[in-house]
């Protein structure tokens, strides 16, 4: 039901997905997009997801809405490769605000950190050959 509208946000999920690594981040969708598709039940319209290693880690079955969002991203190659490994809080509340929250930022860190750092060293010996 929800699935068509979930698509349309789905690029802009990617980008809060990667850079929660750095904090929470919050995303305001258009409510009308949700009441046209929708029921009209206000209360339907509030969820959260747990995602771990990309995997739905909670119940959503009594939200068609989360479930929706859940099928979206795990259909899709790109965002399922960001899902696994990491341990994900999205939530949507009643003022159409979708917030994702990335419970282990401190991997994502590091291993950037372990990149910029083999970036470096191949830099230097690259300018010394």
């Amino acid at each position: 039901m929800y699935n068509h509208i979930w698509k349309k946000y789905l690029p802009f999920i990617k980008i809060q997905l990667k850079k929660s690594a750095a904090g929470e981040q919050v995303f305001a969708l258009n409510r009308v997009d949700f009441e046209r598709a929708g029921t009209g039940r206000k209360a339907g319209y509030k969820f959260m997801i747990e995602l771990t290693n990309g995997r739905v880690s909670n119940v959503i079955s009594g939200s068609p809405l989360a479930m929706n969002l859940a099928a979206v991203m795990l259909e899709d190659d790109a965002t399922k490769q960001i899902l696994q490994n990491n341990t994900y809080e999205i939530s949507l509340n009643t003022k159409f605000q979708l917030t994702t929250k990335n419970s282990t930022p401190a991997k994502e860190t590091v291993a950037e950190e372990e990149v910029e750092k083999e970036e470096v060293v191949e830099d230097k010996i690259a300018t010394e050959v």
